[in-house]
């Protein structure tokens, strides 16, 4: 093996050397592990195939020029995102490929995030500007409309500051989900106290909770205004979503799990239940099964994301188990020391 052999297998990012017949000289094993064995000899042509990369070969190859170019490569489930670099080189030309596809993917997520942000802000703020715009005109002297109006006006500012206040605690989550809680948390104590709490809300309901295995104490490191948190949307989520049935249970078990006992949280109902479609997408930010409904009740469609960063926090995880019909159940796994 020569120097620059040597020089290709020490590089972390697959690397091509392409000879002035358009077939691969070099390949390092990066290459090797994302194309396949083999590669030396073959046409870069029957590899590559697609218009970006090729034009950016043949620059180099015939006008002597650096260029970057995409290259997209499909694989299970979702495609990969490669930036190829190409620059001449005194045998034909070097391509060095980076693996953008993360980045491109927390780039979407940023993209889809501020456009979701702006429509859930856009249409309490497009209400708000009509009703005062008519306050100021035609209904400034119509008491019973200016009252009417100031009660929708109220609520649709409650839901922006209910928008805000979740985005706020999702972004605390998310920054502290590296770090895992130290004190250690009596999880029954919490789940009684935060069912005494809602207790009031689900009889107004006209939903019964029922408590199992809250009477032993669960002591694991944990964060308890989190876990509170997530008691709490989980309980709410199933009186205002699963309340049909008039009945809601909150349970706590311990079991064993892959890395050792863990303990479940469950809370579930006897409501409608939800399709099997949905299940995987539940937890993602602003993801409604019926986006009016949930609107209607006050959701702001980042709950379930936010109970997820926080079981994920806690080194846990969310499971979502449901169907048409049977009501839902949602268990927080998470281990205990």
């Amino acid at each position: 093996m020569d120097d620059f052999s040597d020089f290709l297998a020490g590089l972390p990012h697959p690397a091509l050397l392409i000879g002035r017949d358009e077939r691969i000289l070099r390949a390092n094993p990066a290459a090797e592990a994302l194309f396949g064995a083999g590669l030396i000899g073959r046409p870069h042509a029957f590899l590559l195939r697609r218009p970006e990369p090729l034009a950016a070969i043949a620059a180099a190859l015939r006008q002597r020029q650096t260029s970057a170019a995409r290259l997209v490569i499909p694989g299970e489930g979702a495609e990969a995102v490669w930036q190829m670099t190409v620059w001449p080189v005194a045998t034909g030309a070097a391509c060095l490929l980076e693996d953008r596809t993360r980045a491109e993917q927390a780039e979407q997520m940023r993209r889809d995030f501020v456009a979701n942000v702006s429509h859930e802000l856009k249409t309490p703020l497009t209400a708000l500007s009509g009703f005062i715009e008519t306050l100021q005109g035609p209904a400034r002297n119509d008491a019973a409309a200016r009252d009417r109006f100031l009660g929708i006006m109220a609520r649709e500012a409650d839901r922006m500051n209910r928008l805000v206040r979740d985005l706020l605690h999702l972004s605390r989550v998310e920054a502290q989900e590296r770090q895992r809680p130290e004190t250690r948390v009596d999880l029954a104590g919490l789940a009684r106290s935060v069912v005494a709490t809602l207790r009031p809300m689900a009889e107004n309901a006209g939903v019964t909770l029922e408590t199992k295995g809250l009477d032993e104490a669960f002591v694991l490191r944990a964060d308890a205004d989190q876990m509170t948190q997530v008691l709490t949307n989980l309980i709410e989520n199933a009186v205002k979503y699963g309340g049909a049935g008039g009945w809601v249970g909150i349970g706590l078990s311990r079991e064993h799990g892959p890395r050792g006992p863990q303990a479940r949280l469950t809370v579930e109902d006897r409501g409608e239940g939800i399709d099997v479609l949905h299940l995987p997408r539940l937890s993602e930010r602003f993801y409604r099964v019926d986006g009016h409904r949930s609107r209607e009740k006050g959701g702001t469609g980042l709950g379930l994301a936010i109970v997820k960063h926080i079981a994920q926090r806690h080194r846990g995880r969310l499971v979502i188990d449901s169907e048409t019909g049977k009501g839902a159940r949602f268990s927080i796994l998470l281990p205990l020391d």
